[in-house]
């Protein structure tokens, strides 16, 4: 038998690794009820356990120092482009103003959730597209097909020379992991509209101007009429010269040029106060529901979002734009709410026409759109060139069930089958994308997110919407 101390310091010394063995299972089962309920994956915590306890938390991993544009009055002459925006007597029908479409209240995107928005001069036809927004547009590259081609100024390819190149390069596929891999990819990108016929704001801003389905100015000589006649006319002399509106088509560009400063300079017009932008800067967190969306939107196996919608900043401490400002053609379903679709034979084939001329015989790109920013796309209405989805639950769902449930989208044929992709005619099919993730599925094939990750994507999009404060 062992002496009392012995046995004393026998039981001390089981007592304590018991008490050792206690804590590690105290720890080990925290841990795995925390890894289990995270909302980070098990591959994470693996790899990198620091990043995915602090993803966990809703912090992020990385903060780092964002460039904002800097805060500043506005100049004269975008004070003056201000006016204009807001002024309905430059329309037809004096009631249709640019905010009247580009609702400041709604991230310069319409108001409504209407397709096409009626104008024209009795404001009774609508036109042919969704409204885009007009926010952050600032940073939006000239059009172009393929990458930037440093150093040779003194060779400079047409739109052609650029199209025939670019029809027999290898195209890389866009994934949310590896977005360098295809920015070689010579594809059309830039400009701006859907169809990025033009290239600067003033130019954007006279083609509403002047389209007869939209404000319906008559001409330049009844542009400048109304502009001698406006309250802010002698502003306008002021800052042009006293003989500005002696000569209509001079009054009229600088009045478009006006209405660019005021998009340049205005922050509301690229605000950079969402709570992703506050959350990029570690200065607010996510929910446990965004950051799991926040996960699915760059990971190439799921929503692969981010291979499209670029979400990180640029070395540059830039603030990402949520656009890589390139085209594609989706295949989206044909909208019935488009008067002009009543005809089954008209077709808006984004790059190839029917509004812009200059590619119409370079069919590769019919059916291709613009990428638009995500930033505040949890305040629009209508998506797509052709408005056809209203919510975002409807836009994801289309992304990962378009070719798994084709019937859920498509018109139906004479056979009883799904019509794919029916805002195509059938010889440009081919151009829609069936090799980027979500896109790359087929039928039988498992859905690239479940109805719950839908909603989680979705909250995350929701972080994307300027006028987050920290007391939210």
């Amino acid at each position: 038998m062992l002496p009392f101390t012995a046995q004393s310091g026998f039981y001390r010394r089981r007592q304590q690794l018991l008490t050792a063995f206690m804590a590690v299972m105290i720890i080990v089962v925290f841990a795995l009820v925390m890894v289990t309920t995270s909302p980070v994956p098990w591959s994470l915590w693996w790899q990198s356990p620091r990043q995915a306890y602090v993803l966990t938390q809703g912090d992020n991993p990385f903060p780092q120092h964002l460039t904002l544009p800097a805060a500043q009055p506005l100049s004269a002459m975008a004070q003056l482009g201000k006016q204009l925006f807001f002024d309905p007597s430059l329309s037809g029908s004096g009631q249709l103003s640019c905010a009247s479409c580009h609702s400041p209240a709604h991230a310069y995107g319409p108001a409504t959730d209407d397709a096409v928005v009626k104008g024209g001069i009795a404001m009774q036809q609508r036109g042919f597209r969704a409204v885009p927004s007009l926010a952050y547009l600032y940073r939006q590259p000239l059009f172009s097909i393929g990458p930037d081609l440093e150093g040779d100024d003194d060779q400079v390819m047409t739109l052609q020379q650029q199209a025939e190149q670019a029809t027999t390069s290898d195209r890389a596929v866009k994934s949310a992991d590896s977005t360098a891999l295809s920015a070689s990819n010579l594809v059309p990108m830039g400009g701006l509209f859907w169809d990025g016929r033009v290239d600067t704001l003033q130019q954007q801003a006279s083609g509403p101007l002047f389209n007869p389905v939209e404000m319906a100015a008559q001409s330049p000589a009844t542009v400048a009429r109304a502009l001698q006649q406006a309250s802010y006319a002698d502003r306008f002399r002021a800052l042009f010269g006293a003989h500005i509106f002696d000569n209509p088509q001079q009054t009229v560009a600088e009045a478009m040029f006006a209405l660019a400063r005021y998009q340049t300079e205005d922050p509301s017009f690229h605000a950079f106060t969402s709570q992703y932008d506050a959350w990029l800067q570690g200065n607010a967190r996510m929910t446990p529901a965004q950051i799991r969306g926040y996960l699915a939107f760059n990971d190439p196996k799921q929503g692969n979002c981010a291979a499209c919608h670029l979400d990180k900043p640029g070395k540059d401490g830039l603030p990402p734009l949520l656009t890589d400002f390139q085209y594609e053609a989706l295949g989206v379903p044909r909208n019935a709410a488009i008067p002009a679709n009543a005809n089954p034979a008209f077709h808006d084939l984004g790059l190839c026409g029917p509004f812009r001329a200059d590619l119409q015989q370079q069919t590769q790109y019919c059916g291709m759109f613009l990428t638009p920013s995500l930033r505040n796309s949890a305040t629009r209405r209508v998506f797509f060139h052709n408005g056809v989805f209203h919510t975002l639950e409807q836009v994801l769902n289309w992304y990962v069930n378009r070719d798994l449930h084709p019937s859920q989208f498509y018109a139906t044929g004479a056979d009883g089958k799904a019509i794919i992709y029916d805002d195509l005619p059938r010889q440009y099919v081919n151009n829609v994308d069936v090799s980027d993730a979500p896109l790359d599925r087929h039928p039988g094939d498992h859905p690239a997110l479940n109805d719950e990750q839908i909603k989680d994507v979705v909250a995350f999009l929701g972080t994307l919407s300027d006028g987050y404060t920290a007391a939210q």
